[in-house]
């Protein structure tokens, strides 16, 4: 199950640097938690939750299984793209293998860096990658509105689907023509796997990342507040980051970069918060499974039932689903483990239709 989160940003706003420190920050944690580059431009991270390492405690584990997200660094987007200007076609291909995107955006001014447009003011750049995106997806829905009226008005069983497809994109094309993004469509919840389908880049979800000079790492500065108030006009996320801090910090032994950290008056490193909003922005949850051998996370999309979950494991293990015994996070932690918790009669046999909770601890029994 690959879920992934695009980096993407203009050039030279630190994008490629943010995705860099991931890969150096997994490269120091090496062989518990290896971040692994699929492409030069792909890899895996570990998804940081504590709840992993209390319930490895508790079942005495012999080692620990992170769950994982993929990174994907975007080429660098220029204004025109949509027409396949710069790298607008590596651009739009990257961008559409991907379910969500964390848009860096430049919130620092430094002489030495040249900006793209000759100026720092990140409202004009997400402006202008969401009017690519804007386009893109235009010339995308334009091109299939005559083939849907087509099939709408056939008398088949396709018909009908063909009519709601076409609602959709006309209702689309309606707010693309207007300047607004493809993720404004209202749509019932049985359309969401049709809208999905439409492949639209302006519909994907948004977490804002505000990468801000070191000074500002804590506290963010008068650009990331700008940043902050789109997002929240928009009902985005939005995380302030100092990936110049980050890239320093990769590097550092557990010790060394807690101390960093501290005299910043940072709590954790910004890549934590990055990753844990990824996870959000993609409707993600954690269950896990825990014994003598391993404790490890797995990662399933919100509202998966037991057998799905299962087959995250292994496919045999949904083919065969009998049954999942299953106990909360907090009551496995509260009765000290399994056993506990079983005694007090807090493990529950679910069946194929049990929809898992984040934090469940399951062991699934299925048929060979």
């Amino acid at each position: 199950m690959g879920f992934k989160c695009g980096i993407l940003g203009l050039s030279n706003v630190g994008k490629s640097t943010l995705f860099n420190a991931l890969t150096a920050t997994a490269a120091a944690q090496a062989s518990n938690y290896p971040f692994s580059t699929i492409e030069p431009n792909v890899g895996e991270v570990m998804v940081p939750d504590p709840r992993l390492e209390e319930l490895a405690t508790l079942a005495k584990s012999a080692k620990i299984k992170p769950t994982r997200l993929t990174f994907v660094d975007i080429a660098g987007l220029v204004s025109g793209a949509s027409r396949g200007e710069g790298l607008g076609n590596q651009f739009l291909a990257h961008i559409r293998e991907v379910d969500a995107v964390a848009h860096v955006v430049r919130c620092f001014h430094d002489a030495n860096i040249a900006h793209v447009q000759g100026r720092v003011d990140p409202i004009a750049d997400i402006d202008t990658i969401e009017t690519e995106l804007m386009l893109a997806d235009l010339d995308s829905l334009e091109r299939r509105v005559d083939a849907l009226a087509k099939k709408a008005k056939a008398a088949d069983r396709e018909a009908h689907e063909a009519k709601d497809t076409l609602d959709l994109v006309n209702r689309a094309l309606s707010l693309l023509r207007e300047g607004k993004p493809a993720r404004l469509v209202e749509r019932r919840p049985e359309q969401e796997k049709a809208f999905r389908m439409l492949g639209l880049l302006s519909a994907l979800p948004v977490v804002y990342v505000a990468n801000v000079e070191e000074a500002s790492a804590a506290a963010g500065n008068d650009l990331s507040r700008l940043v902050e108030q789109r997002a929240q006009v928009e009902g985005a996320a939005c995380i302030v980051i100092s990936a110049k801090i980050e890239s320093e910090i990769a590097v550092l032994s557990n010790d060394e970069r807690q101390e960093f950290l501290a005299a910043l008056g940072l709590k954790e490193p910004g890549l934590n918060r990055l990753i844990r909003a990824g996870y959000a922005l993609l409707d993600l949850i954690t269950y896990f499974t825990a014994g003598p051998k391993e404790a490890a996370a797995w990662t399933i999309a919100r509202g998966t039932r037991a057998p799905q979950a299962a087959a995250v494991i292994h496919s045999d293990f949904e083919r065969g689903f009998i049954r999942a015994e299953t106990i909360a996070y907090d009551d496995y932690v509260r009765y000290g483990g399994e056993s506990g918790a079983r005694d007090a009669g807090k493990m529950r046999l679910e069946g194929k239709n049990y929809v898992v909770a984040d934090g469940d601890v399951m062991h699934f029994r299925f048929a060979t």
